[in-house]
């Protein structure tokens, strides 16, 4: 049976997080969205789901996922229900738990990303609140990214099996997330990332060793990863990764 993804079709965006889950297990998905608009697929698709009246459990925004008669929003969420059915989650309740916990961070980190350069409101332009956008990429270069990416960084080195992974022994949806949270830093903000790599070297070692995966390694190099661009979450505007 198939996963049936749901998300913007010209972004990455939070949709991102699930497909590298998908990629990685060699899952059969339809990235519904993206598809012809045929036979059910396109954004035709996917926009009952959000508006429909007679849907039982209505979707606020993408991403969320169909599998069988299951329909899970949240990227967290959907992480969390895919991660035992690919083999990328721990098998005790206490490891998908920290899992879900880890995931749930990143997900404030990737709020917190998008309010560098939508500070004031989401439904405003850039251009319209490139001054606030400005002051707030400020304070998210000097305290957030190191607030958040040290937090990462402690996880990794204090993991008791040897550090390798962020939850347990074996690779999980977490270290997926933080390759596409490195990915997204370092084209939103290539200076100081530059500048603050080295203080996170175990991270970088991890996202490393993901991008050589055979499954992601394939899908990196594939018309299915969509470019980072200015309409996603990770947007590079020059003027937001200036000073120290």
């Amino acid at each position: 049976m198939s996963y049936e993804l749901y998300y913007w079709p010209g972004i990455q965006g939070r949709g991102e997080f699930v497909r590298l889950a998908l990629e990685e297990a060699g899952a059969a998905y339809i990235d519904i969205a993206r598809m012809p608009p045929k036979k059910g697929m396109g954004m035709s698709a996917m926009m009952p789901f959000m508006e429909g009246r007679k849907i039982e459990h209505p979707m606020f925004a993408p991403p969320f996922l169909k599998h069988g008669k299951i329909l899970v929003g949240q990227t967290a969420n959907i992480l969390h229900y895919l991660g035992p059915r690919l083999g990328l989650a721990p098998k005790d309740e206490a490891g998908r738990l920290w899992a879900h916990q880890l995931q749930l961070t990143i997900a404030d980190l990737v709020s917190e990303v998008h309010e560098t350069h939508h500070p004031l409101a989401t439904n405003l332009y850039y251009e319209d609140q490139k001054a606030a956008a400005v002051k707030r990429s400020a304070d998210f270069r000097k305290s957030r990214i190191p607030k958040f990416l040290g937090y990462f960084e402690q996880v990794l080195k204090t993991n008791p099996k040897r550090g390798q992974y962020m939850v347990g022994a074996r690779l999980s949806y977490v270290d997926l997330s933080i390759f596409q949270i490195i990915e997204g830093l370092r084209y939103a903000f290539p200076r100081t990332m530059r500048r603050q790599e080295k203080d996170y070297q175990g991270l970088v070692e991890l996202r490393d060793s993901i991008a050589e995966r055979p499954h992601i390694a394939a899908y990196l190099q594939s018309e299915r990863r969509i470019p980072f661009n200015e309409d996603g979450i990770f947007r590079h505007y020059p003027e937001l990764d200036k000073g120290k």
